[in-house]
């Protein structure tokens, strides 16, 4: 069976817009606060879902400005959500939802840490209190965070099978350049034909000048990765990296979404271009990048600090 071909469907998660605008950079406050919230208004009118956490600076401040001008075209939403206890949690849901002013979204990232890692991992008491909180509709859906460091405590989840009827995807950077699941994880999620949230849609900007540019990329990793996918990408004869990251993702037919964020009009226009009339990438390009995928989750994903890549 190829990596990407799959004969089960699931009906999980396919709502959700192919491309979902990631709001990280409008928490830069290098950028003027108003010309964040044309950009986030901008956004809002084109109908697309937003990613969101309170973790990227003043970003829920912004959006609230843009809810704001008409409350009634608020966005579908996924807003990242974590503690290391259900209390840390549910004050989480509290600090994400009031400074945009919602009372309730329509998906929930699950970013566990420490004990309730742990206890979800085991199938505990946590999985009620998530369950009242969905049926309460203050999170309609969830989905795992899924990093390498964090990948043995989906894999134990969902070999459980504890995840079912409650968790509706994994969310985890999905890109030619990264794969944040582990090998394993990677090889059940297609087994279980799992629905996936793909993050970092272009993997932190063009190939080109990841590449050729030392000081581009976020760490000196994403630019050995791009000097070794960047001959993939020119050989495919595809003249745009988003369409290329776009088409990629969409690629394994599990995936519902990728989220790609900016600040930049004319990036996000590209972003929308390219979400539309969405082709696969053919097998032999798909093939080699997951060939790299498992070889950098080995040496190097799997071996790196928490947070560090």
């Amino acid at each position: 069976m190829d990596v990407h071909d799959f004969s089960e469907k699931s009906v999980l998660l396919t709502d959700v817009s192919p491309f979902v605008f990631g709001t990280t950079r409008l928490g830069d406050e290098r950028i003027p606060f108003d010309d964040r919230v044309e950009m986030a208004k901008a956004a809002v009118d084109t109908g697309v879902w937003f990613h969101t956490s309170r973790w990227y600076g003043n970003a829920l401040d912004v959006l609230n400005k843009a809810f704001d001008i008409d409350r009634s075209k608020v966005p579908n939403m996924i807003v990242k959500l974590g503690g290391e206890t259900i209390d840390e949690f549910k004050t989480d849901i509290k600090n994400n939802f009031e400074p945009m002013g919602v009372n309730t979204i329509d998906v929930g990232q699950l970013c566990l840490g420490g004990s309730l890692a742990i206890d979800f991992a085991n199938g505990g008491d946590c999985y009620y209190e998530l369950e009242k909180i969905k049926k309460n509709k203050i999170v309609k859906r969830f989905v795992l965070e899924v990093f390498p460091w964090t990948s043995h405590i989906a894999l134990k989840a969902l070999k459980g099978g504890y995840t079912k009827g409650l968790v509706d995807g994994v969310i985890f950077y999905l890109n030619p350049l990264q794969r944040f699941a582990s090998n394993e994880l990677w090889e059940l999620l297609n087994e279980q034909y799992e629905p996936i949230i793909a993050l970092r849609t272009v993997a932190g900007g063009p190939v080109d000048r990841l590449s050729n540019e030392p000081d581009f990329a976020w760490k000196p990793y994403l630019q050995k990765r791009a000097s070794q996918i960047l001959p993939i990408f020119e050989k495919s004869g595809i003249e745009s990296w988003t369409e290329f990251c776009m088409r990629f993702a969409h690629s394994f037919t599990q995936v519902r979404a990728t989220v790609g964020a900016t600040s930049n009009a004319e990036n996000f226009e590209q972003f929308l271009l390219a979400s539309e009339n969405i082709e696969p990438l053919p097998d032999e390009i798909i093939n080699e990048i997951v060939q790299w995928h498992f070889r950098w989750s080995t040496e190097e994903d799997m071996k790196a600090e928490p947070w560090s890549m």
